[in-house]
């Protein structure tokens, strides 16, 4: 029987597998993403909102969008590989596979995904080693700031 001080001392070694910014969550896992992706963070400030942008050493690239209050409220990425949408969506996973069963129960082929649900737009294109994807919760995306800004 394993004692209960040896399962708390796995703990904190299996928090950084979940580092990703989580939409909707706040800007201080910036530093936690850089080094899941081991790469490096550059910053730029807009009027409305922060970009952080993390480029891994696989040339991936990240950018959390942070409102003045420092919540995220838009996440874009793209690189060689899709991104762990449960990481990055956090508690909108559910919301988001939900809406990509209903998707394709409607529709058969390929194509870009385009979801757009009250509270949250998922957009995802691109192809083998090339992908791109943005979420963000429209409620929450400064005034004045277009959807167009956050890729």
């Amino acid at each position: 029987m394993k004692s209960p001080f040896s399962i708390l001392a796995v703990i904190p070694l299996l928090l950084p597998l979940a580092a990703f910014a989580a939409l909707g969550g706040n800007a201080a896992s910036v530093e936690l993403d850089r080094a899941q992706i081991n790469g490096s963070v550059q910053q730029r400030q807009t009027t409305a909102y922060t970009v952080h942008e993390i480029t891994g050493a696989s040339g991936t690239v990240l950018r959390e969008y942070v409102s003045s209050n420092g919540n995220v409220f838009g996440v874009a990425w793209h690189g060689q590989f899709a991104p762990d949408m449960h990481q990055l969506l956090d508690a909108y996973f559910d919301q988001y596979t939900a809406a990509v069963e209903a998707d394709k129960k409607s529709y058969i082929g390929r194509r870009p995904l385009n979801i757009r649900l009250p509270g949250l737009v998922i957009q995802m294109h691109g192809y083998m080693r090339a992908y791109h994807t943005r979420a963000f919760i429209p409620e929450q995306v400064p005034a004045g700031v277009k959807e167009e800004e956050l890729w």
